[in-house]
């Protein structure tokens, strides 16, 4: 049985346009779900991973709005309940649709912790924006509370550090669900990021870890032979959205490492993609493929997307 990561991009669970009620978030949810049944019924045995972006972002503008009547939780908890609802609809999605299908297989989600330095860079110069955008007022609130926050021109926002992923807490667990064929689903919005304090054990830091990157560092643990990132592109561009713009579809990872070291791949969008293929790859893994969702099984057939080999 072939072994894939696949990274479910979290603004696919909410469409350009849509109010993102939950209604429409399952029914996204049901329509990615159909990547995954094409790749189990071809002999794949995935790990999944999803981003929480426009999820966590609402969740905080819960926590702010009512709280006059409950504490607002941190940003840890914040993750740890975008992960558990998440994992609930695809889990539930995608078991539906094994059944549907006369497919015998267990569905997991597993609460993951990340392991970061606490020394990391990032941890003192915190500048990834998360969340929605604050009026001034409301922003005070948000500062007492201990976080920073950052003056656009749409308002304020949330900035927290982004330190790099070193590893899972819980990959042994995820190893031994996998080698019992059960399909995972893990390190939703990145994972809670947390450090190993020699007194205490871990602690969770307020910060925010890369989704493509711990994709990335679960992809190496397990030896997957496909990192699979399905974002809102079907194609990796350089010179994206000018009248240079050109689409990649096969490159070796020394190529597209050149790329990225020249600044063609924003820290904000592509540029995390990127870096977990070329980490991927470069730790033995066979190939990385980047596009969209609704092309994500023609993508693995070759017909569409962008192909990263060693």
């Amino acid at each position: 049985m072939k072994q894939a990561v696949v990274a479910l991009g979290g603004n696919a669970f909410i469409k350009k346009g849509q109010k993102g009620d939950i209604h429409e978030q399952f029914a996204n949810t049901r329509e990615m779900c159909q990547v995954i049944i094409d790749m189990i019924k071809h002999g794949w045995n995935p790990v999944l991973t999803h981003g929480n972006g426009p999820q966590v972002g609402s969740i905080l503008l819960q926590n702010n709005k009512t709280r006059h009547l409950i504490p607002p939780m941190p940003l840890g908890i914040c993750v740890a309940e975008s992960e558990g609802f998440m994992g609930y609809m695809i889990q539930q999605s995608l078991r539906n649709e094994l059944t549907k299908q006369s497919i015998n297989r267990q569905i997991i989600t597993i609460i993951t912790q990340v392991l970061v330095d606490e020394n990391d860079p990032s941890m003192k110069q915190p500048t990834k924006p998360i969340g929605p955008f604050y009026t001034k007022e409301e922003s005070q609130h948000i500062v007492n509370d201990g976080y920073k926050i950052t003056q656009q021109p749409q308002g304020y926002r949330i900035v927290v550090p982004s330190p790099d992923p070193i590893s899972v807490v819980e990959i042994d667990v995820i190893k031994t669900l996998i080698e019992n064929h059960v399909i995972v689903i893990a390190g939703g919005g990145g994972g809670m990021p947390v450090i190993n304090k020699k007194d205490w054990g871990l602690d969770g830091v307020e910060a925010v870890v890369d989704k493509d990157l711990v994709s990335a560092r679960i992809a190496e643990a397990i030896n997957a032979d496909l990192l699979l990132i399905l974002t809102n592109v079907e194609y990796v561009y350089l010179h994206f959205n000018t009248e240079k713009q050109q689409k990649l579809t096969n490159c070796h990872v020394e190529e597209i490492e050149s790329y990225y070291k020249k600044g063609h791949f924003p820290a904000g969008s592509m540029g995390p993609k990127i870096l977990a293929a070329i980490r991927f790859l470069k730790q033995g893994g066979k190939k990385t493929i980047i596009t969209d969702v609704l092309h994500g099984w023609e993508a693995i057939q070759g017909k569409t997307g962008t192909h990263i080999t060693p």
